[in-house]
C-alpha cells in the first residue's frame, strides 16, 4: 500500500547500535505523539488477546552524518514541518524535563543531532531526505 504520507527516521551513522534504537525509538514515540492518524488499531490474537497499536505505515531508516542531519533539519523547517529531534547531550540525561533544558540552550543553528524524525506528505518528505541513504 502507498501512503500519502512518509515517516522517516534520519540517524547518525556513527552511534553505537544501542544509541541507535533508544533515539529511534524516541523519535518515533513523538512522531506517533504528535500525529495521531499514524497510529493503527489494536492487535488481536487466535485466542482474543489484546495488543497495542503499532504505527500503522512504514518507517524508512536513513543514516547521516552530523553535517547531513543538520541540512536536513533546515530542510525540514524550510518546509514548515515540526521535527522530532535528538541531540547528543540528551544521552546525558535521565529524564524528560532534562532533555527539554538541554535543547533550550543549543545553539539553534548548529544543533549536534544524532537523530531527527520527519513526517508529512511524501513529496515533502522525499526532498527533505534527498540524497541520503538508507542506514545499513
Amino acid at each position: 500500500m502507498i501512503y500519502e504520507t512518509k515517516t522517516a527516521l534520519i540517524l547518525r551513522k556513527d552511534l553505537a547500535a544501542w544509541q541507535m534504537a533508544n533515539v529511534s525509538a524516541f523519535l518515533a514515540g513523538g512522531l506517533a505523539g504528535t500525529h495521531a492518524h499514524l497510529m493503527g488499531e489494536p492487535y488481536r490474537d487466535a485466542a482474543g488477546r489484546i495488543y497495542t497499536a503499532l504505527i500503522r505505515e512504514p518507517m524508512f531508516v536513513y543514516g547521516a552524518t552530523l553535517e547531513e542531519l543538520q541540512r536536513t533539519h533546515q530542510r525540514a523547517l524550510s518546509r514548515e514541518l515540526v521535527p522530532a529531534i535528538y541531540i547528543e547531550p540528551m544521552f546525558g540525561t535521565t529524564n524528560d524535563a532534562d532533555n527539554r533544558a538541554v535543547v533550550a540552550v543549543a545553539p539553534a543553528d548548529a544543533m549536534n543531532f544524532v537523530g531527527i524524525g520527519v513526517h508529512g506528505p511524501r513529496k515533502t518528505i522525499d526532498k527533505v531526505v534527498n540524497g541520503l541513504k538508507f542506514l545499513s
